[in-house]
């Protein structure tokens, strides 16, 4: 069996295995990326009501001292919303799915070759909300969600006018991301990979072995370039034949990050 085959094969067989039992980096080595909701945090009926744990803040706090400033979340959200939620910390991140980019802890927001939703598109888009008042619009700047935790019986409705709208702009660059209770529309070319890619080009990120946690369709982009980059990949709440380890929810995650602080000896 060659050294490649032999990789693919760990990899591909990998979905059953605990995260706590894949060797990690040391902290000075590796960039931490996480995404948010699912992973960090448990899902809340709105995403307004997610609640970040006090020992969590601390939690990352430690962690992004220890990898000297390499550690960012990774997520659907815009930076701003991350930065309500996590407040008053102002971490390093990837938002939009890799429309936007913050390279250092309270740093300045950069947008990423991400152009926005055309807006008579998206006020089209918008109008599907009206189907039911349990689905809650979300304009995330660059692209909209409608999320359908609060009325779980209208998803194949959203989805079947989202792909009318698409149907009568066929030349529209449009990329629609199907999530756990949220259907999100996006301009096409860029992804959370695109992003992650971009932020690894840039201190305190480059040179380093990324390490990143998602548990979404979104985040498979990112799973998939994990070993180009020499990357370990993590889920959360399923296993995934293309990653290195998973958790089970994202209270084990954030024991996991906790324990990464004071590893055994």
């Amino acid at each position: 069996m060659t050294a490649k085959f032999a990789e693919t094969a760990t990899r591909l067989n990998s979905n059953s295995v605990p995260a706590s039992a894949v060797a990690m980096p040391s902290l000075e080595r590796c960039a931490l990326l996480l995404d948010i909701d699912g992973t960090l945090l448990d899902f809340a009926p709105t995403p307004r009501e997610v609640w970040v744990p006090p020992e969590l803040e601390q939690t990352l706090r430690q962690l992004h001292e220890r990898t000297s400033g390499a550690l960012a979340l990774v997520s659907g959200r815009s930076i701003n919303d991350i930065d309500l939620i996590f407040a008053p910390m102002k971490l390093p991140a990837v938002g939009g799915h890799g429309a936007e980019m913050r390279l250092l802890s309270g740093g300045e927001t950069a947008a990423v070759h991400a152009p926005p939703l055309d807006p008579d598109l998206k006020s089209r888009l918008a109008a599907i909300a009206r189907i039911s008042p349990g689905i809650l619009l979300e304009d995330k700047g660059y692209s909209l969600a409608l999320h359908y935790r609060l009325a779980p019986h209208t998803e194949k409705a959203i989805y079947e006018s989202v792909a009318a709208i698409r149907a009568e702009n066929p030349h529209a660059p449009l990329e629609v991301l199907p999530g756990k209770a949220v259907c999100e529309i996006k301009h096409s070319g860029f992804t959370k990979a695109t992003g992650v890619v971009e932020l690894m080009k840039h201190d305190p990120f480059t040179g380093r072995r990324p390490v990143f946690i998602g548990d979404d369709v979104t985040d498979e982009t990112v799973f998939a370039i994990m070993p180009e980059l020499r990357g370990l990949a993590f889920s959360v709440g399923r296993h995934s034949d293309v990653v290195d380890g998973h958790f089970e929810e994202p209270r084990d995650v954030r024991e996991w990050l906790t324990r990464l602080l004071d590893p055994p000896h």
